[in-house]
């Protein structure tokens, strides 16, 4: 099952508590305080993991409570720090606080690390109170309390191309022919009911493709459930829209194309300045009078290449799949260093 979005709660450990103790010593007159301060709480830590895809471990384990410090000791002993808590997730995990919105931060690379609840300091032994005027204090703290908070871990995954298109327009079998990736497939609407990455390999070029739930009109308004999985080309840097340029249902890729726009322009408005290009999918089953001659005019006036392809017989893959590389290559030249 996949899970990109979970709700959990975050408690850093306490502080140890500071000790109150006196050196009592034989042939050691006045020996004074030596009560030793209290350990830090544990940290509750968000680490991007290599081997999960997904946040559905959380969905199940949803409290984390790092461990409090160790108390001080007699002898001047500091008590030990807890050790952090970690909490696992895919790279591309973004940590906001509930309560308030405000993004705690993200995790990109494996071994990315965000502290999500911070651990108490610990507290002040009676040593550290001793003054000219406190010769022997038998005060001490108790130690700060650890941060806690609810969190929202968002997963927006990390991939190059996005595949954006109506329910049907062939996305999930056009990623099945140009990468591994084998998503779900079938003839009926909302095939795809969760994003799936594939690998793309042209030349000595490698790019990593999503597939996105399909959209539908009024999506911006919760109809359906592309804009439900969105967030997932937030971070791509380069869009496929792709319309089905058969004809044989009776759509009309110019319709299909300006909805798909305009669901974009009312939710995420600044994804439309992305380096972008049309895929006229499923080709091998054209019907006359031909739509592609209209789609190539309404996408030229967008200034949108157009790329006829059939993801059945692969004809036109080998075109499409060069001109997503150079459009990578593209828009790492226009993003600033």
């Amino acid at each position: 099952m996949f899970v990109d979005r979970v709700r959990i709660l975050a408690k850093g450990g306490d502080g140890g508590r500071g000790c109150v103790s006196f050196r009592r010593e034989a042939h050691v007159p006045r020996g004074g305080p030596d009560g030793g301060n209290g350990g830090h709480g544990g940290d509750v830590v968000m680490v991007a993991v290599s081997h999960q895809n997904t946040l559905l471990p959380l969905r199940y384990h949803t409290e984390f409570r790092a461990e409090r410090g160790r108390h001080g000791g007699p002898s001047n002993c500091t008590g030990a720090d807890a050790d952090p808590m970690q909490v696992a997730v895919p790279p591309g995990t973004v940590a906001t606080e509930e309560e308030t919105g405000a993004v705690l931060g993200e995790v990109l690379a494996v071994g990315d690390r965000v502290v999500l609840a911070k651990g108490g300091r610990g507290g002040r032994g009676n040593r550290s109170f001793l003054s000219n005027r406190n010769r022997a204090p038998r005060e001490s703290g108790p130690g700060e309390p650890g941060e806690e908070r609810w969190i929202r871990l968002d997963l927006k995954l990390l991939a190059d191309v996005g595949l954006l298109g109506l329910p049907n327009a062939g996305k999930s079998t056009l990623l099945s022919r140009i990468s591994a990736a084998r998503p779900r497939i079938g003839d009926y609407p909302f095939t795809t009911l969760s994003p799936v990455l594939g690998m793309v390999s042209v030349g000595e070029r490698d790019f990593v493709v999503a597939d996105i739930p399909g959209i539908i009109e009024g999506a911006h308004q919760g109809a359906g459930l592309g804009l439900q999985f969105l967030r997932h080309v937030e971070r791509t840097r380069a869009l496929a829209w792709v319309v089905d340029a058969s004809g044989s249902r009776g759509d009309d890729p110019v319709a299909a194309l300006r909805t798909l726009r305009e669901e974009l322009a009312q939710s995420h408005p600044e994804l439309l300045t992305r380096p972008a290009l049309v895929v006229a999918s499923q080709r091998d089953a054209v019907v006359e009078p031909d739509p592609l001659p209209a789609l190539r005019a309404a996408a030229d006036a967008l200034g949108l290449p157009v790329f006829p392809v059939s993801a059945v017989s692969g004809a036109g893959l080998e075109p499409l799949l060069h001109a997503m590389a150079d459009l990578l290559a593209v828009a790492a030249s226009e993003t600033p260093a």
